[in-house]
């Protein structure tokens, strides 16, 4: 588990950065598309969508970082995963296409709103459903023979992958509804908290799912996680998970309207540490490393450059984007 800080680590870090940063910036987005089902009412609808219309545009950009920089810094990661995960990368794409056309369309049409509605629903559910399977199939481990992949059309399609999934839709939903605890008023607002409660604790029992099956996919997995002395370092893990929850179930009873959002969020990045410890240094998981992946050095290099200039720009823009919009959503303002 040692870590030797070079090119290819540097580049390993800027992905997972920004499949993290696409978590926290197309969660609570994807989170409020699963929800809306659940509030049938116009102007709620409405309100849930203007909370999100000023920044939404914007969150698919790290995601493209992240596939873009894996294609680019490791390629033969890349050239493996893609085929054992073609289903449900198309599923997501397709899932994000639905979302993205039926937030625009919503707005144009009276008579076919609900449709638009349902299609932004099950476009939301599609695209979280399909990336926590895809995570899940990475995790458990993908079949490669010298530097192919090697396994069959539905590999992916496992228990654990189904159960990495749904504790996504649920992970998602918990974002969504803390976001919209910290963006409404009123009874949108009280209904966000109750919704709140709920999902916590469907994510904290998915959550122990997760947790208690990754030892048993792999030998190594188990190491990592249980043997000692390991066990000192990764022990912190839960033990913050355990202390972040208490934390948001006291935010969310004292109504604390801006802490629960980014105690879930934090909840995230301790679910994020424990995949890192789990797959660490591997990025295809227990096949092939991030330096057996990597691209020549020069490239890497070449391109990192381009990274150290442009990552902080978005960010700048992305921060200023959500500062200006900042504060609770006036139900009167915004697109109708």
């Amino acid at each position: 588990m040692g870590l030797d800080v070079d090119i290819a680590t540097l580049w390993a870090f800027v992905i997972a950065f920004a499949v993290f940063v696409y978590v926290v910036m197309d969660g609570f987005d994807l989170g409020l598309g699963m929800l809306f089902p659940l509030f049938p009412n116009k102007a709620d609808r409405n309100v849930i969508m203007n909370s999100v219309a000023p920044v939404w545009d914007g969150n698919e950009t790290w995601l493209v970082l992240g596939g873009g920089g894996l294609f680019a810094a490791f390629p033969l990661a890349y050239a493996v995963l893609m085929p054992a995960l073609y289903t449900p990368i198309i599923a997501m794409l397709l899932g994000l296409v639905f979302r993205g056309v039926a937030f625009e369309f919503r707005w144009r049409t009276r008579r076919e709103r609900n449709r638009w509605d349902v299609a932004f629903a099950g476009g939301s559910l599609l695209a979280t459903l399909a990336q926590g399977v895809a995570l899940g199939a990475i995790l458990q481990g993908v079949q490669v023979e010298g530097r192919a992949y090697a396994g069959g059309w539905w590999d992916w399609l496992t228990p654990f992958s189904v159960l990495t999934g749904v504790a996504l839709v649920i992970g998602y939903s918990l974002l969504g509804a803390t976001w919209l605890v910290m963006k409404t008023t009123g009874e949108l607002r009280e209904r966000a908290y109750r919704l709140s409660w709920w999902l916590l604790l469907a994510m904290l029992a998915a959550i122990t799912a997760v947790s208690a099956a990754t030892p048993f996919l792999n030998i190594e997995y188990a190491y990592r996680w249980l043997a000692w002395p390991h066990i000192l370092f990764t022990a912190l893990v839960p033990a913050a998970v355990a202390g972040v929850t208490a934390l948001l179930l006291r935010a969310l009873a004292n109504r604390r309207d801006y802490q629960p959002f980014f105690l879930s969020l934090t909840l995230f990045a301790l679910a994020f540490a424990g995949l890192g410890i789990s797959i660490w240094p591997y990025i295809v998981p227990r096949s092939i490393t991030i330096w057996q992946a990597a691209a020549p050095e020069n490239s890497q290099l070449f391109m990192l450059v381009g990274v150290a200039i442009l990552v902080p720009i978005i960010l700048a823009y992305t921060a200023w984007a959500y500062w200006v919009f900042r504060g609770k959503v006036d139900p009167e303002a915004g697109y109708h």
